[in-house]
């Protein structure tokens, strides 16, 4: 944390260091704010990243869980998780996202659900079919 501005970079272990000057999440006071994450498996030294699978399905579960990473590694938890922006590289993806989202989350229990918004959006790497930030305020 930089006295000047009191941010702090979070970078979970199970995620790369980015390959650009950006972190994968930043918390400053109470609030906490998750880059876009996508369906890239935990990093292993020496291996590029990996998308979880060509699948929607694969790609939404390793994105949502790789958000999670970012938000245990700043403090926070989903009932933390005050916004939710999801972008799709299609949009014949909307239904079956919702459904896995919605599943999801009903695993983990969340007391409320976070605002949201899904956009498509279709500059994500060759591939990769989703991508996932999140906002958190703690306490």
């Amino acid at each position: 944390m930089t006295a000047s501005t009191g941010k702090t970079a979070v970078t979970p272990d199970t995620h790369t260091t980015p390959p650009a000057r950006f972190s994968h999440g930043v918390r400053k006071g109470n609030i906490l704010q998750v880059a876009g994450q996508v369906g890239f498996l935990p990093h292993v030294e020496g291996q590029p990243p990996t998308p979880a699978g060509p699948t929607l399905r694969e790609q939404t579960q390793q994105t949502l869980e790789n958000v999670r990473s970012v938000l245990e590694a700043g403090g926070a938890g989903w009932d933390d998780v005050m916004m939710i922006r999801v972008y799709l590289t299609d949009t014949a993806h909307f239904a079956e996202m919702n459904d896995i989202y919605n599943t999801y989350f009903e695993e983990q229990g969340l007391k409320e659900a976070p605002a949201a918004r899904t956009t498509v959006y279709v500059g994500l790497p060759a591939g990769l079919l989703i991508e996932i930030d999140a906002l958190a305020v703690l306490g």
